[in-house]
């Protein structure tokens, strides 16, 4: 029973240490989607500290909707200086305002090769 105990207990310190191991490589995966601009890091910072990227890129918002969606967040605990706010609500809204063409999944799109 001890020599059974000890392989659980490496087991389980082995599947901590890859999950510590492998969360900076996701983080950094979903937060090389944000386009580069001035705010790019404050946005990465105030937004993926609770969600990946791709909850920010897949937005169609208007900046009042931007300006509203910031103000919440912030509220619920979005590090985001007042100095930073419309900067920050600048970036959101130029990069993914409700001009910009709608969001496609990696997933869904078809390559331009593929197209008739």
């Amino acid at each position: 029973m001890v020599k059974r105990n000890g392989i659980l207990k490496r087991s389980a310190i082995g599947t901590v240490l890859l999950a510590l191991l492998a969360a900076p490589l996701l983080c950094a995966q979903s937060n090389n989607d944000l386009p580069a601009g001035p705010m790019q890091e404050k946005a990465t910072t105030a937004c993926t500290e609770c969600h990946e990227a791709r909850i920010v890129v897949q937005q169609r918002l208007s900046k009042a909707a931007w300006t509203k969606e910031v103000d919440k967040m912030t509220k619920w605990g979005a590090l985001v200086e007042p100095q930073d706010r419309e900067a920050l609500i600048d970036y959101l809204s130029a990069n993914f305002g409700v001009d910009k063409a709608p969001y496609e999944a990696e997933r869904t799109r078809i390559p331009a090769s593929k197209k008739k």
